[in-house]
């Protein structure tokens, strides 16, 4: 199978079950918590770099390590952009007397939007990725004084690792859950 074996697979399996049924009673308030507390920031921050920092205790050089670091960072992007998204009122949860939603008839001007809001999308994603590369993995290095003219060796320290896949992918969350969808507003692609 790869990496892990069929055993690995089934445990991995359960202790997913197991750990959603005692989350699951958990996740209105903490949604809750987590749209409308003004303390909510600081404690998605906070919380997604201890458990990365708490995860890691490798003295060498793992993918699953900035693989990790990578997730959390994508959530903690993501809880941050549903927060600023409440509270700006950009998201509104539609009266029940909306739901469920109508699908619209398949048109040419329906798959034409769609692929064009996906080339938007997209490329909003690629350039912002491109330009918190550049911009953080020099930042990193300088400040915790790894050199970084060789940026494959630097990336395997974890001190640069762990910060650039956070940041990076962090920006990538809110920006799939705030920013693309804000200048889809402005583009008239909502």
């Amino acid at each position: 199978m790869g990496m892990h074996s069929v055993l690995e697979v089934i445990v991995g399996f359960l202790y997913s079950v197991l750990i959603l049924a005692v989350i699951q009673p958990l996740l209105d308030p903490i949604d809750s918590f987590y749209l409308t507390s003004p303390h909510a920031p600081l404690l998605i921050v906070s919380l997604h770099v201890a458990l990365g920092l708490l995860a890691f205790t490798l003295d060498s050089w793992s993918t699953s390590r900035g693989d990790t670091a990578q997730a959390l960072g994508t959530g903690a992007g993501a809880a941050l952009a549903s927060h600023l998204n409440h509270l700006l009122g950009l998201a509104p949860d539609p009266p029940l007397s909306q739901l469920p939603f109508a699908l619209q008839p398949l048109s040419a001007a329906l798959v034409g939007r769609s692929l064009l809001r996906l080339a938007v999308g997209v490329a909003a994603l690629l350039a912002t990725r491109a330009v918190m590369k550049a911009l953080t993995i020099p930042l990193v290095c300088r400040a915790v004084g790894v050199p970084c003219d060789d940026v494959r060796r630097a990336r395997q320290h974890m001190e640069v690792e762990l910060p650039y896949r956070y940041i990076v992918y962090g920006t990538m969350g809110f920006s799939c859950v705030f920013l693309v969808p804000l200048l889809f507003s402005h583009l008239n692609l909502s």
